[in-house]
């Protein structure tokens, strides 16, 4: 073991004696960041949910981008992917008078950007969408695979009719849930799975028929964690699932006031041997890692919500039969010993410091590459010629440095500085993990976009919506609704301001008896994030009277639960 200063927090951080084999294994030198730095500077490469508009550089047809700034030339999927230009024409030689890192902006520069990273020809009548494939009839849904008819979600994986949902996995008509499996009618509910027609409710495991439950197992017709006859709770339960906004505000307030009297299990996980994190699924040595399923011999990973992955370090997003990935974003789908890249994917290996690439083998400093092998920054060599310049560029790279623009010093074994991502940070995925307000974004060296001033003509205020469903009519469509959060910028600095309500997500609310949100999709994507425990590990010991058992657990100490051991959790459960 041996303990480190970051670069970038100044924080002390541990780099241990397994990782030191890991290290040499795949022939890197120790990180400078510590591994919470370390995934920031990846996210920030991550723009997932912001979509702007603009033309295609190619074929000039209007479209939808993740990339804010119109000075960089961006082509629309289709044209990107399409053999009507030559990326191999963007490409130099290298120049042992600069640094690499510089070289390989000068590139990023030129290369025309993907303007989205989707899978087009899997996406029907599902335009508004992006960091996704195999949709069908969706809307606004991100990170998500196999879905039917979602709306306004992420991390959504073969699932349909579901709204407004996270990380919800199998499962079929759900509203407003967080963390569920195979489910079907689960509303306003986390941490479910194997359940059916259940509402208000928490770690809930093959129930049906529950309102405002908490750490049941295999349980039917209870409210409150108290059994009725059936013919009791359906009674019940006309009046507690009323479709009133201010229904909905009573059942959530008194459903958390409930639900926090009840202990918490330390960890989010299932069919795991010796793995440490949350949300870590059907997994084997795996550490320090989040969101992951399917994972073996990984470490400081984050969201692999595709299996498997084996022998992993500091990889984030996708997953899909990979293994030794190294410090990469986006990465995924039958690859292997790709190092310090980001949006790299089918059937590559052997790849550095590139992106957008696919199909490739032993490439370095690469953009946009496709079925491509011995390149370095775009340009073409043979077998003998690649590994003697390679050679020379990573002993280069050690001589001449990149300093970023906070001073800090870039040589092989670095991903890419932050200011290389085309995204400000707000349009990020580091946002929603680590949160910053403008000021300070700009002040650690991030770029930011301000809202746009939308300024849409407001035809009814969020508070003057009609209370019950049932009085409402498709017509509400038809208008443009303020947001609750519009004059709130500071809090929710997404927030667009303004949205509308669509005729089948009006359908979907008058079957459901559910009534009308009164925030942005941005904003109730940004409320459902608090239903998601944080990345961050602390150490705990067991609230339970008696017991001294410790672990490590995504609640941070000054948080109101009260948390347990498996042991302590699963003797509570019912």
């Amino acid at each position: 073991m041996e303990t480190r200063k970051c670069q970038n927090c100044k924080k002390d951080f541990v780099i241990e004696q397994e990782d030191f084999g890991f290290y040499e294994k795949i022939k890197v030198p120790p990180p400078t960041f510590c591994p919470d730095c370390r995934l920031q500077r990846r996210l920030v490469f991550r723009n997932e949910r912001g979509l702007h508009k603009a033309v295609c550089g190619l074929c000039k047809k209007n479209m939808f981008s993740i990339i804010s700034n119109k000075e960089l030339k961006q082509y629309c999927v289709p044209c990107w992917v399409s053999e009507n230009w030559d990326v191999m024409s963007y490409g130099k030689d290298y120049d042992f008078s600069k640094s690499f890192f510089e070289q390989y902006q000068e590139l990023l520069q030129k290369v025309p950007a993907r303007a989205l990273l989707v899978s087009s020809n899997t996406l029907i009548s599902s335009e508004y969408t992006n960091t996704s494939s195999n949709l069908k009839d969706c809307y606004l849904i991100y990170g998500s695979e196999g879905c039917i008819n979602c709306l306004y979600g992420s991390e959504i994986i073969d699932s349909f009719d579901c709204i407004d949902c996270m990380m919800v996995v199998n499962s079929n008509s759900c509203y407003s849930s967080v963390n569920c499996q195979k489910c079907s009618k689960v509303n306003f509910s986390v941490d479910c799975k194997d359940s059916f027609n259940v509402s208000y409710s928490r770690n809930l495991s093959g129930c049906s028929n529950c309102f405002g439950c908490c750490n049941l197992n295999n349980k039917s017709y209870y409210i409150f964690n108290k059994p009725y006859k059936r013919e009791d709770y359906l009674s019940k339960i006309v009046e507690l699932e009323s479709s009133s906004y201010l229904q909905f505000i009573e059942n959530k307030k008194k459903t958390e006031d409930f639900q926090n009297k009840f202990p918490r299990r330390f960890f989010h996980g299932l069919k795991n041997n010796n793995v440490s994190g949350d949300y870590i699924y059907n997994s084997k040595r795996t550490f320090n890692s989040y969101i992951v399923t399917g994972a073996e011999d990984c470490k400081y990973c984050f969201n692999l919500v595709v299996k498997s992955s084996r022998g992993c370090f500091d990889y984030s997003d996708w997953g899909a039969n990979v293994e030794n990935i190294y410090e990469s974003q986006s990465c995924g789908n039958n690859i292997s010993n790709v190092k310090f890249s980001f949006m790299v994917g089918k059937n590559s290996m052997d790849i550095e410091y590139s992106g957008h690439c696919a199909n490739c083998q032993n490439i370095f400093g690469c953009l946009g590459l496709r079925n491509k092998q011995y390149c370095i920054l775009n340009r073409q060599y043979s077998k003998k010629e690649y590994f003697e310049l390679r050679d020379k560029i990573i002993k280069h790279m050690d001589e001449i440095l990149y300093f970023d623009k906070k001073g800090y010093e870039y040589k092989y074994g670095e991903f890419f500085p932050s200011e290389f991502s085309f995204f400000p940070y707000n349009d990020t995925t580091a946002q929603d993990f680590f949160p910053l307000s403008k000021k300070e974004a700009l002040s650690q060296g991030f770029s930011w976009i301000d809202s746009a001033e939308r300024n849409y003509p407001i035809d009814i205020k969020a508070d003057e919506l009609f209370d019950n469903i049932k009085d409402g009519t498709e017509d509400i469509c038809d208008k443009t609704i303020q947001c609750l959060n519009k004059n709130d910028q500071e809090e929710n600095p997404n927030c667009t301001g303004a949205f509308r309500i669509i005729p089948r997500e009006f359908s979907f609310y008058k079957k459901e008896n559910i009534s009308l949100p009164r925030i942005c999709p941005n904003c109730r994507h940004q409320e459902r994030t608090r239903f998601r425990n944080s990345f961050k590990l602390w150490h705990r010991k067991c609230m339970k009277e008696g017991c001294s058992n410790e672990f490590e657990t995504s609640y941070a100490p000054d948080r109101s639960e009260i948390v347990y051991c498996e042991k302590c959790y699963q003797q509570e459960v019912y």
